[in-house]
């Protein structure tokens, strides 16, 4: 699909926010994909544990290789797969859990626990990154006007990430076991430290109900794993080099991420209410014929302007719906317009828009 740009006056922040809804376009999103939002259990279940398979042995040769290059070679296979990995926890806020039987268990058994990003970290936070009148505003846990912000703030924003693993055992290993003596600190915990927002404003609430008893019990796996690993550490039970070779691989996990975040839209929303179509627009696709989205991008996250239009649709069934929505939709249609070639493009992109003067 050949990359198209937007007009001058649709580029800027302001008249992006104006775009009206663009009718034939949602409604053919909406008729041409009825039939394909059902997940499909064997491909979700395949998926996934074959990421996990791959991820968790390549990170087996890695920390028990000789040779520096096969510990690299095999620490970025790891990387790449358990990330793919990881990524599920996006489809899981999507799904009802009732079509796909015991696969948020698997997920946090597998992925959530291990790398200390349980379920319920985005879980009743990325649905708001999707309510109609929350998109862009700072009520978004997942949106920052990162395109009109200075230039030093896209490095800050990708190299902290590289942090993150040594925060998360800090979070669950000492925070979890500390804020069970102090309600302020639990309070605290939860609110700031218990979800995957890239916005220092969001505050999400206490859990309740079932989903409070499924979170601690996730919680208290957690905490038990990150205390086990700092006590391990600690005494010499995990030498210094696998430990180190682990995190290696847990940051570029995150790392990786953080610049799909950065690709993942145009950031270019100053706070106002957007229609359907101006959230589109301000979001990204990378289809076909581009193979490295595969990579960076697994689990239908190279869709990611096709899925605000469609989030109910399985990650396996968009490039389907891509194929037909890019079939009868005219060219002067918007929906070619949030298409791109690729990462590089985009990060250049964004970062001469922090350039311009304010």
């Amino acid at each position: 699909m050949p990359t198209t740009t937007l007009s001058r006056a649709a580029a800027t922040p302001t008249a992006r926010v104006r775009i009206a809804d663009d009718r034939a376009m949602l409604k053919a999103a909406a008729e041409l994909t009825r039939d394909l939002n059902a997940p499909r259990p064997a491909v979700y279940w395949a998926d996934f544990l074959g990421s996990v398979a791959i991820g968790y042995a390549g990170l087996a040769v890695a920390i028990a290789a000789t040779p520096l290059w096969l510990t690299i070679v095999a620490g970025v296979v790891a990387m790449f797969a358990l990330y793919r990995g990881m990524s599920f926890i996006h489809e899981l806020t999507h799904v009802k859990h009732a079509s796909l039987p015991h696969f948020r268990l698997g997920y946090n058994i597998f992925i959530g626990v291990p790398m200390l990003v349980p379920s319920f970290m985005y879980e009743g936070v990325h649905n708001l990154h999707h309510a109609r009148t929350r998109y862009g505003t700072s009520d978004d846990p997942e949106y920052l006007p990162l395109a009109l912000m200075k230039p030093w703030s896209l490095p800050v924003f990708v190299l902290v990430a590289a942090l993150a693993p040594f925060a998360l055992i800090f979070r669950y290993g000492v925070l979890s076991p500390l804020s069970l003596l102090s309600p302020s600190l639990r309070r605290m915990v939860v609110e700031r430290f218990s979800a995957l927002a890239i916005n220092p404003q969001f505050r999400r609430r206490l859990p309740e109900g079932d989903f409070r008893r499924q979170w601690i019990a996730i919680e208290t796996a957690c905490a038990v794993w990150a205390m086990s690993l700092i006590a391990l550490v600690a005494t010499g039970t995990l030498p210094l080099r696998a430990f180190a070779i682990m995190m290696a691989v847990a940051s570029g996990v995150a790392v990786i991420n953080q610049l799909r975040t950065l690709v993942a839209h145009l950031w270019e929303n100053e706070g106002e209410v957007m229609t359907v179509t101006a959230q589109y627009l301000d979001s990204v696709n990378v289809p076909p014929p581009a193979t490295l989205p595969a990579l960076w991008a697994p689990v239908g996250l190279r869709y990611h302007a096709l899925h605000h239009l469609l989030p109910g649709v399985p990650y396996h069934a968009l490039g389907e719906a891509h194929r037909r929505l890019s079939t009868v939709l005219d060219r002067e249609s918007p929906y070619y317009k949030a298409n791109y070639v690729g990462m590089p493009g985009l990060i250049a992109k964004i970062a001469r828009s922090t350039m311009l003067p304010r």
